[in-house]
């Protein structure tokens, strides 16, 4: 088995609080660290009731703070959303807070709507895909120390770098520059091997990497039955079913999901949905989550797990790690100056 890492999108459930989610993260990022994962990192969404993620580097902070050896990062800061000087100071500060641990995981989608986007950035226009090599060469000569002006205390401190994609646009800007690059699986199935194979196909060596390392997030729920864990699995399905049709809202009971009267289409969106995800007793998902990684060949699997309540998910989690049993990790170097000004 690979390593074992956490992707935690902060859920907030139906009749709860943000306050309440951020306890269940404080306590999942203490279980895991318990547990062996390798690493934990929170996403950055927008204006959506169900997700308390929207300040990653403050989040960041907060669970380095609450632990001693577990990595803590961003999965991730999504660049069109901030200017390269402000992130560079942010995971500066963290990783002279916390050395050796930080990870800064870079997204070139604004991950929300134009009208928010708009506000993050005061107006200017959206960065697009031509900008992002620019953005991201700004970001890490921040850390280098010859950036346009000096960044104190990014200077000289080395968070290390990570691309998220969930196409092959990233891939192959991960693999050009020697980066590690983690896939969003969990919402982009159907890209994830090809977006893996650009990246290794493309793949030059760095200071960072002699050879590829990628991860996919994938998302996983386990429970004592297959039955159980389905029925636990349904609110999130269509929590992401009432987003696509705009209508964000927390993550629902399942009792709530279960009542819900699907149409045809909503049917087969819903069953789409678990269908690319593991679910289920810790048998059902050792057997789903070995076969995951061996067939996409990834160095390590990064779990997201959404359910209505955070009892439910720290149990998950204890599951898994009962049934897999995390890896050793292959070591990667830090960034240095060599490879940052590869960007």
């Amino acid at each position: 088995m690979v390593p074992l890492s956490v992707l935690d999108l902060v859920p907030v459930g139906a009749g709860s609080t943000a306050r309440a989610a951020l306890a269940t993260s404080t306590a999942l990022v203490r279980l895991a660290e318990e547990l062996g994962f390798l690493r934990y990192w929170v996403a950055e969404h927008h204006a959506m009731p169900g997700i308390a993620s929207s300040a990653p580097a403050v989040l960041v902070a907060h669970l380095a703070a609450a632990t001693e050896r577990i990595r803590v990062g961003s999965g991730g800061v999504m660049l069109p959303n901030h200017q390269p000087l402000v992130v560079a100071e942010q995971f500066g500060t963290l990783d002279a807070l916390h050395p050796g641990r930080i990870d800064l995981g870079i997204g070139r989608a604004p991950g929300t709507d134009q009208r928010t986007a708009r506000a993050l950035r005061r107006g200017s226009a959206a960065l697009g895909a031509d900008e992002f090599p620019e953005q991201l060469a700004e970001l890490v000569s921040y850390f280098r120390g010859d950036g346009p002006v000096r960044a104190i205390p990014a200077e000289g401190q080395a968070p290390a770098v990570w691309l998220l994609g969930s196409s092959g646009y990233s891939a192959q800007v991960a693999g050009l520059l020697g980066l590690p690059f983690a896939f969003a699986h969990h919402f982009s199935s159907e890209n994830t091997l090809p977006a893996l194979e650009l990246y290794r196909r493309t793949f030059r060596p760095s200071d960072v990497l002699d050879e590829p390392y990628a991860l996919i997030a994938a998302a996983v729920l386990c429970a004592p039955t297959d039955a159980e864990a389905r029925r636990l699995a349904l609110p999130s399905a269509w929590q992401f079913l009432q987003l696509r049709q705009g209508r964000p809202g927390p993550v629902p009971t399942p009792e709530t999901a279960a009542a819900y009267a699907y149409t045809a289409e909503e049917r087969r969106f819903v069953d789409d949905r678990l269908a690319g995800q593991v679910i289920g007793s810790p048998e059902t998902v050792r057997a789903g989550v070995t076969e995951l990684v061996e067939r996409t060949g990834v160095d390590e699997l990064m779990v997201v797990t959404s359910t209505h309540g955070g009892a439910d998910r720290l149990r998950s989690y204890r599951l898994l790690a009962d049934a897999v049993r995390p890896a050793a990790p292959r070591p990667l170097a830090t960034p240095t100056s060599a490879t940052a000004g590869a960007a």
